[in-house]
């Protein structure tokens, strides 16, 4: 499956030589092109050589001393290779170096020195914006369900949108990211397989090795277990990111439980969801901490997809949903009833909220669902990628 293609502008040698292998390095990207010289005008053999490689993504290198021409560099390719996004990489100490980097055209200013990670993280928001305005094919979507705090019911909340989506929809998937997987639990599973197997195999993952490692439940929901021990081997963020791009190209739905697992691979995979669910209840603490919640999973952009989800919830005198919003900084998205009682017997069975057809529980998670997807009438089979197709 070809990568991102990527071509390097820097002047510096070791300079070129370290990003090559961090773009390389990040799984999703190859780098086609160095150029050790920067263009100082439009008929330069720099951009000619570079409009030959046709690249994706152009990394410029903006040193700290003598910037001017680099950032010179950065308007020429922005001129002559407008569909290419230029990503310049230079020191965040220097605030109007980063504004001068944008206004000339670049589309993202990573820090120097880099690192693989932050390139990832800057393919992904690429990648994600470019599948928004690709409309000519529908697209399976991603809805990451986030605890506030431990505890407040993140799985509950995961496992039963799932099965709302599955009943509604089919061609379902639950993916459980938590560092300890629960979700099988809720759903009186026994896998055979989890997620750390198909990690393992991505060499060799295609739809049908996919699907072997899948635990289906009576409904046909489809789940991908987390680990039952923790301390497991832990992925790479760009192998989770190989696994999402496989995952978002087989299922209509993809609803990922990642709990309280705050860390890269938590981020990614909101910055590849449609909506993130920020679960929490209307207690000091979980407010306190969905908004802290909320300030990490929005440093890497993508901000305005996270959404506060009540669950227990119980009108307080005194407390209105503008305070929850107020608090934690995101928008309220939904309001999950109070039946302690009938979630804790549906867990302890291994069955799901939506089996109690006609409970209050039950309408508002299939509620839930059906505001997730009010504009996806004629949803197909997902069709952006986060790398090339050929």
């Amino acid at each position: 499956m070809p990568e991102l293609s990527v071509v390097i502008v820097a002047a510096d040698s070791e300079q070129r030589a370290v990003l090559q292998v961090l773009v390389d390095g990040t799984s999703v990207a190859r780098t086609s092109h160095t150029c050790a010289t920067l263009p100082v005008g439009a008929t330069d053999q720099v951009i000619r050589r570079v409009q030959v490689a046709n690249p994706d993504v152009i990394l410029v290198d903006i040193p700290t001393e003598n910037s001017a021409m680099a950032l010179r560099a950065v308007e020429l390719i922005h001129q002559e290779l407008s569909d290419c996004a230029i990503f310049a990489i230079g020191s965040m100490q220097q605030p109007q170096l980063i504004v001068n980097a944008m206004r000339a055209g670049a589309r993202e200013f990573i820090e120097r020195p880099t690192t693989t990670n932050d390139l990832l993280e800057a393919f992904v928001r690429l990648t994600t914006a470019q599948r928004k305005v690709r409309r000519e094919g529908s697209r399976g979507k991603v809805f990451t369900v986030v605890n506030a705090k431990g505890g407040v019911g993140a799985t509950t909340v995961a496992v039963n949108l799932a099965v709302a989506l599955q009943s509604a929809y089919g061609n379902v998937a639950l993916i459980d990211l938590a560092l300890l997987g629960h979700a099988a639990l809720h759903l009186n599973l026994k896998p055979l397989f989890t997620i750390s197997d198909a990690i393992g195999n991505l060499h060799r993952l295609d739809s049908s090795l996919l699907e072997s490692f899948m635990t289906r439940s009576a409904d046909g929901l489809q789940l991908l277990a987390g680990t039952n021990a923790p301390g497991v081997g832990e992925p790479s963020t760009s192998e989770f990111a190989r696994l999402f791009d496989m995952l978002v190209n087989h299922y209509r739905y993809v609803v990922v439980d990642a709990s309280s697992r705050l860390d890269g691979a938590t981020r990614l995979v909101s910055n590849l969801s449609e909506s993130v669910l920020l679960v929490g209840h209307t207690d000091v603490a979980s407010l306190w901490s969905a908004a802290r919640v909320l300030q990490f999973l929005g440093e890497t952009g993508g901000r305005e997809r996270v959404r506060l989800v009540l669950n227990r919830f119980r009108k307080i005198p005194g407390f209105s949903e503008a305070d929850a919003e107020a608090a934690t900084g995101a928008k309220l998205l939904w309001k999950i009833p109070n039946q302690y009682f009938a979630v804790s017997s549906a867990i302890d069975r291994g069955t799901s909220l939506m089996e109690q057809n006609h409970s209050e529980i039950a309408r508002s998670f299939a509620g839930l669902a059906q505001s997730l997807t009010q504009d996806d009438e004629q949803v197909k089979r997902a069709a952006w990628s986060l790398f090339k197709t050929v």
